[in-house]
């Protein structure tokens, strides 16, 4: 039983009131406000005093993979980097396979030991750790706030107010600057009861996403966990359901800390670190959300997306209506590509059916998941059909682990392949399943093809998501789909004792903070290149519309592809000719239509044959608004700029990853256009790249079509003057002109400085 409530609760200890019953304890709710353990986190990393409604916050510590530590030091050598102020661990966990590619990935690799060495950071090799694992075990405290350029940067369970966002906003923590939000609410997530034998984090996690995403719940707030529940959950339990929040599109989450906490950080050498957490004076919350853990059950999120959340059970009883709704989707989502999916083939001989298991990553490859999945599977077999279980312990350290209490030799005589610390199969670079196979995971998302599938070549699978425990209990009948509510738990041996090896990091992580080598060589291979150069924003932009999408939401992986471009994440001009791929294969050539109408007017703003193409473009704006169109093309293109513009109704969804912007930016985008913005994390990937965050009314998109116009006169002075928007025209392909009310949203001063300036290099050059 999950319970949504949107009026202010009141929490004093493992009491929690409604408004009500605190105003009777004389409890000052306005007050209690400053109370929650978030609030009390968030102002003791506040830069600004008084009441400020945006807070400027400095990190205590920043972690990036090998696939955004590259763009990251690359921008902040751009902007005038000497050397990192604060532990920053670049992690290798992404491109670590060195599989595809030639050289690239360790190349990568070796500039990430380097800058480490020249800048003074924290080089954790490839297969030692998943980026989250080594933030739990090494960086994470009570009280801290870590920064992350990867969206499932969350370490609330341990005390730690974590933030995922792209890799502009670490830049700015590495040059002294600030991440500036607004002051965001705090919602309370109260535990109760506890699980049910079999029941595990995950399965928690999808209730929760389930019962929240899709109604924007808890959409850039904070969720804070609390309540009777917590203390009957082991640290990584709780860690299991944390890192999943991303997928409710919180901001962040910080939870109440106990013994439980302040011995994992002991036994992995922190002690210090542990500092207990809990609602002495009365705190206000500002939403509610009840979670009684005893009604929950086996969870599956079925494709395409984690909030499509059904019980185990259910699942199994009505699979074929609903797989034939997944069919449906992937039919809209691919087209003739997608009948590939025949979800309902894999019900027979009175059972479902699974093609893969996948126990992987920050979410499911902890020790407690394998030493439960190793049990569940002492002395049987996964079968030797077409089903195959794959387990990645999170860390080397939990790895070593597992091998000295014998869960590694369980799951491997029972027929699982254990392997190294690895995110591929988390984003699409590892265990691609068969063509139209569904493959079940303890991993983070299952969005399209993020399993690896490139249904543009005929080729389709999709993923479920489900918990460690309900994965190995499927594994031990050969593939049927099972709950592991059905195993008889009293029969089951489990021992999740752990003991730490702090050797295996103290042996191979560069720990080089403190210590930066201005002298010391950054060696860059051949892939890794340079940003282009960015022009600041003209006075007035015409904006070609290059691809319209809409789909309910647009994830980051529909933006720019996750898997298969990996590897080119240190190349902007290379990655951008993947941008939309996915979604809108001719994107890319109708963005270099419009580039190279850009390119001809920064070489000349006098090209008579530019001028003369854009004056065919806006005739229907000569006929209708003679008056606009001569603001915009009256004295030339020396004050008019040229981009391409996508629209989408909800982008952003997914990851952090700054490249899902920058593409289009490379490509000669000027802006976005939407309804919404899935994630606060996309709309500040977009400014930072100098790119427009415009806003308008969804019933836009019926009248939109690729090859119509935005006209923008004026929209620099807009920007500059802090206009909540402007009135735009939309020239029709067909010849209609119309105005469209666009809104900018709210945008600090640095981030309109850095729209203006064209992108966050320019804007710390030109400062």
């Amino acid at each position: 039983m999950i319970q949504l409530s949107d009026k202010p609760v009141i929490v004093q200890g493992n009491t929690l009131m409604e408004q009500e019953e605190a105003a009777a304890r004389g409890i000052d709710c306005a007050a209690a406000r400053q109370n929650t353990l978030a609030w009390n986190i968030l102002a003791a990393h506040n830069t600004t005093a008084g009441d400020d409604p945006t807070l400027r916050l400095r990190f205590d510590a920043l972690a990036s993979h090998d696939i955004t530590y590259v763009g990251i030091i690359q921008t902040a050598r751009a902007s005038g980097l000497e050397r990192f102020p604060m532990p920053y661990a670049l992690t290798n966990c992404h491109n670590s396979l060195c599989a595809v590619g030639g050289t690239i990935n360790e190349d990568d690799h070796l500039f990430g030991l380097t800058a480490a060495r020249k800048y003074g950071g924290i080089f954790v090799p490839p297969h030692l750790a998943v980026i989250h694992q080594y933030a739990r075990e090494m960086m994470a405290g009570c009280g801290k706030m870590i920064l992350g350029s990867d969206s499932h940067t969350r370490y609330g369970a341990l005390g730690t107010m974590a933030v995922g966002e792209g890799g502009p906003e670490l830049v700015k923590q590495l040059l002294g600057k600030t991440y500036d939000v607004a002051r965001p609410e705090v919602v309370l997530v109260w535990l109760e009861n506890a699980p049910r034998p079999g029941v595990g984090p995950q399965d928690i996690a999808i209730a929760l996403i389930g019962a929240v995403f899709k109604n924007g719940f808890v959409k850039n707030r904070v969720m804070e966990f609390a309540g009777p529940g917590v203390a009957g959950l082991s640290v990584e339990y709780r860690c299991g359901i944390d890192v999943m929040t991303t997928e409710t599109t919180c901001l962040s989450s910080i939870w109440t800390t106990d013994d439980k906490v302040r011995d994992y950080l002991a036994l992995h050498g922190r002690a210090d670190d542990y500092t207990e957490l809990r609602h002495d004076k009365p705190a206000c919350f500002d939403r509610c959300i009840r979670v009684d853990l005893s009604t929950i059950e086996p969870m599956m999120a079925l494709p395409f997306h984690p909030s499509n959340a059904y019980p185990v059970a259910e699942v199994v009883r009505h699979a074929d209506e609903l797989f034939a709704a997944v069919e449906e989707e992937a039919r809209k989502q691919f087209g003739k590509a997608g009948e590939g999916l025949q979800l309902r083939a894999k019900i027979h001989d009175g059972g479902v059916w699974v093609d893969q298991g996948i126990i992987a990553g920050c979410a499911g490859g902890s020790f407690e998941n394998c030493c439960m999945a190793a049990s569940i599977l002492d002395g049987r077999s996964t079968g030797c059909g077409e089903f195959s279980l794959s387990v990645y312990p999170a860390s080397e350290p939990q790895a070593i682990a597992l091998v000295r209490n014998g869960a590694a030799a369980k799951l491997m005589a029972a027929g699982a392949v254990i392997k190294n610390a690895f995110c591929g199969p988390c984003f699409g670079a590892g265990d691609t399943p068969a063509n139209g196979a569904l493959s079940i995971r303890h991993s983070t998302r299952n969005f399209p093809n993020r399993e690896g599938s490139k249904p543009g070549n005929g080729q389709i699978s999709a993923v479920a998501l489900m918990d460690a425990r309900s994965i190995a209990a499927t594994a031990a009948n050969g593939g049927r789909l099972t709950p592991a509510t059905e195993l008889d738990w009293d029969t089951l041996a489990v021992d999740t004792t752990y003991t730490f090896d702090a050797g295996i990091y103290q042996r191979r992580v560069y720990n080089g903070f403190g210590k930066a080598d201005a002298a010391a060589e950054l060696k860059r291979g051949p892939n890794i290149a340079d940003w282009p150069s960015m022009s600041p924003l003209p006075e007035n932009l015409v904006l070609p519309l290059a691809s319209v999408i809409t789909d309910p939401v647009t994830t980051t992986d529909e933006l720019i592809p996750s898997g298969e471009t990996s590897s080119l994440r240190s190349n902007p001009l290379k990655l951008s000719e993947f941008t939309l791929s996915r979604k809108d294969p001719a994107y890319v050539g109708r963005a270099k239509d419009v580039q190279a109408m850009e390119k001809a007017r920064l070489a000349d703003p006098a090209d008579a044959a530019l001028l003369a193409k854009l004056e065919g473009l806006l005739a229907p704006l000569k006929a209708a608004q003679p008056e606009v169109y001569a603001a915009v093309l009256g004295s030339g293109l020396k004050d008019t700029g040229i981009g391409s513009t996508i629209f989408a109704l909800k982008p952003g969804d997914g990851s952090a990853r700054e490249q899902a912007a920058s593409c289009q930016k490379v490509l000669g985008g000027w802006a976005n256009v939407a309804a919404e913005y899935a994630t606060k994390r996309y709309r500040s990937n977009l400014i930072n790249w100098g790119m427009l965050p415009l806003l308008a009314d969804a019933s836009l998109a019926q009248k939109l079509s690729v090859g119509d116009c935005f006209v923008l006169p004026g929209i620099r002075t807009a920007v500059e003057k802090d206009a909540a928007g402007i009135t735009g025209w939309l020239v029709g392909a067909a010849g209609t002109v119309e105005p469209v009310e666009l809104r900018l949203g709210d945008l600090t001063a640095d981030e309109r400085q850095i729209i203006l300036d064209g992108c966050l290099i320019n804007f710390y050059n030109h400062k």
